[in-house]
Protein backbone atom coordinates (compact mmCIF):
# COMPACT_ATOMS: atom_id res chain seq x y z
CA UNK A 1 0.00 0.00 0.00
CA UNK A 2 1.08 3.15 -1.33
CA UNK A 3 1.64 6.27 1.29
CA UNK A 4 2.03 10.04 0.62
CA UNK A 5 2.49 12.53 3.15
CA UNK A 6 2.60 16.09 2.13
CA UNK A 7 4.57 19.06 3.67
CA UNK A 8 5.41 22.61 3.26
CA UNK A 9 2.29 24.50 3.11
CA UNK A 10 1.93 27.73 4.55
CA UNK A 11 0.55 31.14 4.59
CA UNK A 12 2.68 33.63 2.60
CA UNK A 13 1.82 36.97 0.75
CA UNK A 14 0.78 37.42 -2.96
CA UNK A 15 3.85 37.39 -4.66
CA UNK A 16 5.81 34.41 -2.35
CA UNK A 17 6.34 31.62 -2.53
CA UNK A 18 6.85 27.86 -1.04
CA UNK A 19 7.70 24.65 -1.87
CA UNK A 20 5.59 21.67 -1.20
CA UNK A 21 6.95 18.06 -0.62
CA UNK A 22 5.40 14.70 -0.93
CA UNK A 23 7.61 11.39 0.70
CA UNK A 24 6.28 8.30 -0.56
CA UNK A 25 6.64 5.03 0.98
CA UNK A 26 5.31 1.42 0.43
CA UNK A 27 5.37 1.29 -3.02
CA UNK A 28 8.00 0.95 -6.03
CA UNK A 29 8.37 4.87 -6.55
CA UNK A 30 9.73 5.37 -10.02
CA UNK A 31 7.49 2.81 -11.56
CA UNK A 32 4.42 5.37 -10.44
CA UNK A 33 3.61 8.81 -12.59
CA UNK A 34 2.64 11.32 -9.79
CA UNK A 35 0.44 14.34 -10.14
CA UNK A 36 -0.78 17.35 -7.92
CA UNK A 37 -3.89 18.73 -6.66
CA UNK A 38 -5.90 21.43 -5.12
CA UNK A 39 -8.70 21.97 -3.89
CA UNK A 40 -10.43 25.45 -2.93
CA UNK A 41 -13.70 25.74 -0.49
CA UNK A 42 -16.50 25.52 -2.50
CA UNK A 43 -14.73 24.38 -5.56
CA UNK A 44 -13.60 20.82 -7.11
CA UNK A 45 -10.55 19.27 -6.79
CA UNK A 46 -8.34 20.11 -9.87
CA UNK A 47 -5.44 19.06 -11.54
CA UNK A 48 -2.00 21.29 -10.98
CA UNK A 49 0.63 18.99 -12.00
CA UNK A 50 1.97 15.71 -13.14
CA UNK A 51 4.97 14.50 -13.85
CA UNK A 52 5.49 10.61 -15.94
CA UNK A 53 8.63 8.01 -14.64
CA UNK A 54 10.34 9.58 -17.70
CA UNK A 55 10.31 13.07 -16.61
CA UNK A 56 8.16 14.60 -18.65
CA UNK A 57 5.09 17.42 -17.14
CA UNK A 58 2.00 18.50 -17.86
CA UNK A 59 0.71 21.57 -15.84
CA UNK A 60 -2.64 23.51 -15.48
CA UNK A 61 -2.72 27.11 -17.80
CA UNK A 62 -3.41 28.81 -14.42
CA UNK A 63 -0.09 28.07 -13.17
CA UNK A 64 2.04 27.54 -16.46
CA UNK A 65 5.17 29.82 -15.95
CA UNK A 66 4.69 29.88 -12.01
CA UNK A 67 4.87 26.20 -10.63
CA UNK A 68 7.44 23.55 -11.38
CA UNK A 69 7.38 20.08 -10.38
CA UNK A 70 10.21 17.59 -9.99
CA UNK A 71 11.28 14.53 -7.84
CA UNK A 72 14.21 13.20 -6.34
CA UNK A 73 13.82 8.64 -7.09
CA UNK A 74 16.16 7.95 -4.86
CA UNK A 75 14.68 9.90 -1.92
CA UNK A 76 10.93 8.59 -3.30
CA UNK A 77 9.84 12.61 -3.03
CA UNK A 78 7.86 14.58 -5.60
CA UNK A 79 7.94 17.98 -4.95
CA UNK A 80 5.97 21.41 -6.76
CA UNK A 81 8.04 24.61 -6.39
CA UNK A 82 5.22 27.54 -6.68
CA UNK A 83 6.32 31.05 -7.29
CA UNK A 84 4.71 34.11 -7.86
CA UNK A 85 1.50 33.23 -5.87
CA UNK A 86 -1.75 34.36 -6.07
CA UNK A 87 -4.87 34.38 -3.88
CA UNK A 88 -6.76 32.37 -6.03
CA UNK A 89 -4.00 29.71 -5.58
CA UNK A 90 -5.29 29.16 -1.93
CA UNK A 91 -6.58 25.51 -1.30
CA UNK A 92 -5.79 22.39 -0.06
CA UNK A 93 -3.08 20.47 -2.06
CA UNK A 94 -3.27 17.03 -2.51
CA UNK A 95 0.21 14.60 -3.84
CA UNK A 96 -1.44 11.74 -5.66
CA UNK A 97 0.37 8.39 -7.34
CA UNK A 98 -0.72 6.67 -10.36
CA UNK A 99 0.08 2.80 -10.99
CA UNK A 100 1.04 3.84 -14.58
CA UNK A 101 3.87 5.26 -16.60
CA UNK A 102 2.12 7.97 -17.57
CA UNK A 103 -0.88 9.85 -16.62
CA UNK A 104 -3.41 12.59 -17.25
CA UNK A 105 -3.90 15.58 -15.44
CA UNK A 106 -7.19 14.29 -14.01
CA UNK A 107 -8.29 12.27 -10.79
CA UNK A 108 -9.04 9.25 -12.60
CA UNK A 109 -5.31 8.40 -13.32
CA UNK A 110 -4.16 8.46 -9.39
CA UNK A 111 -4.59 5.72 -7.10
CA UNK A 112 -3.05 6.63 -4.36
CA UNK A 113 -3.83 10.17 -2.31
CA UNK A 114 -2.08 12.07 0.54
CA UNK A 115 -4.46 13.85 3.43
CA UNK A 116 -2.91 17.40 1.93
CA UNK A 117 -1.21 20.46 2.87
CA UNK A 118 -3.34 23.69 2.68
CA UNK A 119 -1.33 26.90 1.30
CA UNK A 120 -3.19 30.48 1.56
CA UNK A 121 -1.95 33.15 -0.04
CA UNK A 122 -2.92 36.90 1.10
CA UNK A 123 -3.48 40.39 -0.90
Amino acid sequence: QVQLVESGGGSVQSGGSLRLSCASSGGTYSTYCMGWFRQAPGKEREGVSAIDTDGSTRYADSVKGRFTISQDNAKNTLYLQMNSLKPEDTAMYYCAAGVSSWCFLAQPSFNYWGQGTQVTVSS
